[in-house]
């Protein structure tokens, strides 16, 4: 059960850097913002691990960078779906 709470703790810290990452106005919600750390946490993993910088001595910054990196594409895409929220259309 702790992996799971370490888990939306990771998802939100790398959606928040994610979306520092990107540049304009990001009006996804918080609650996407969780998934989309959590699944750039996830895909960075694998990508890190499939290039062969997983483990490493010391912080692991490739690895984050990655996860960062795949978090940021993922707002990038949720972004437009959320821009006009909240206003009325004509």
């Amino acid at each position: 059960m702790l992996w799971l709470v370490l888990l939306i703790i990771e998802g939100l810290i790398i959606g928040i850097l994610a979306k520092i990452v990107v540049p304009g106005r990001n009006p996804v919600p918080i609650w996407l913002t969780v998934i989309i750390g959590i699944a750039g946490a996830l895909i960075g993993n694998w990508i890190s691990n499939y290039v062969g910088v997983r483990h490493t001595s010391g912080i692991d910054w490739i690895r984050h960078l990655l996860q960062i990196g795949v978090a940021a594409v993922f707002v990038a895409l949720a972004t437009p779906t959320y821009t006009g929220r909240g206003r009325a259309r004509r």
